[in-house]
């Protein structure tokens, strides 16, 4: 049975596969060209952004539920919030690592591509290829801008709830949760934009894959 390219990533990277050209290389030995490896990291992408729509969501609702509450322990409402923003933190990271991972193989495909254009002798088929090559960077480059675009929204949101993060650990009185109640508004304002992005991106993604699969 043919391993996943997950596996076999993983086997490359434990013996020290270099740069991306022989990393890419070796997989292609264990038969995963880098259109395969692409539509693989394209819905990785999708799956993360997925998963972090969910997570700003759910900070979004937390974070308005401590602003509602009158009194109780100021020092658990911290705790909640704080482990929410690390939750978003890391989801923000991984969105960002996986938008890294499509960049470099697309690169590493497009090159080759256009590289191997020269090697037909048939005008005709020379033209098909240039021509599909044209279409699907046209494509991509759509793709990667929704995806950076949906991305770019999560750190000043991240930014605005760390500030009231770190504000009501040093000033944990009714003060600071005002001042959350205050926060709340522009906050759901900007994860609402993030969250239309995001969308956006995932369906952008899922017709890409759709694309690549069908040629």
């Amino acid at each position: 049975m043919k391993p996943t390219i997950s596996l076999v990533a993983l086997v490359l990277l434990a013996v020290g596969a270099g740069c991306s050209s022989t990393y890419y290389n070796a997989l292609e030995k264990f038969g995963f060209a880098k259109r395969d490896i692409l539509v693989s990291r394209v819905d990785d992408t999708r799956k993360a952004q997925g998963e972090a729509k969910e997570q700003f969501a759910s900070a979004l609702e937390h974070f308005l539920a401590v602003t509602k509450v009158d009194g109780g322990d100021l020092e658990r409402k911290y705790h909640d919030l704080n482990r929410d923003f690390e939750r978003s933190e890391k989801s923000a990271r991984e969105v960002h690592d996986r938008i890294a991972a499509v960049e470099d193989v697309a690169e590493a495909l497009f090159r080759e591509w256009k590289q191997e254009l020269s090697q037909y002798s048939d005008a005709s088929l020379r033209r098909e290829s240039e021509r599909k090559l044209d279409a699907t960077r046209r494509r991509y480059d759509e793709l990667l801008r929704l995806m950076h675009r949906a991305a770019s929204r999560m750190d000043p949101i991240l930014a605005t709830f760390r500030d009231q993060v770190l504000f009501l650990k040093h000033n944990l009185n009714a003060h600071a949760i005002a001042s959350l109640d205050t926060t709340s508004r522009s906050l759901e304002s900007d994860i609402a934009r993030l969250i239309a992005d995001m969308e956006a991106s995932i369906r952008e993604s899922e017709a890409f894959v759709k694309s690549l699969k069908s040629e």
